[in-house]
């Protein structure tokens, strides 16, 4: 019960949700998350680290940089509600709003050879 109460607290967040919405298109570096959010680097990581905690995400390390994806393995109940709240999130001006400053990030990224 308690990891199933874990995994809901971990909604109840505007910047979590946006995260989620954000990885439900992708790996993305904590420094994408940054640039996207217009958040400070440990606003970030500290909603990244209740995300893993709870079991919405997990990470791997690639040189000096942390990457996030949605987790794809767990509790049945974490993937039902992962469809239904990325559909959802999807239709939503804010995480419309965030998508679309992630492709603009990406494409300025890869022309700069950043990262």
């Amino acid at each position: 019960m308690r990891q199933t109460t874990n995994l809901l607290k971990a909604l109840t967040d505007e910047t979590r949700l946006r995260i989620l919405a954000l990885l439900g298109h992708g790996e993305l570096c904590v420094c994408d998350l940054i640039a996207v959010l217009e958040l400070p680097q440990s606003t970030v990581s500290r909603h990244l680290a209740l995300l893993k905690n709870a079991g919405w995400v997990t990470d791997r390390r690639q040189g000096l940089w942390m990457y996030y994806h949605l987790a794809d393995t767990g509790m049945p109940v974490r993937m039902t509600l992962q469809q239904t709240l990325l559909a959802h999130l999807a239709g939503l001006a804010t995480p419309k709003k965030d998508l679309e400053r992630l492709g603009l990030y990406l494409k300025e990224k890869s022309q700069n050879a950043c990262g």
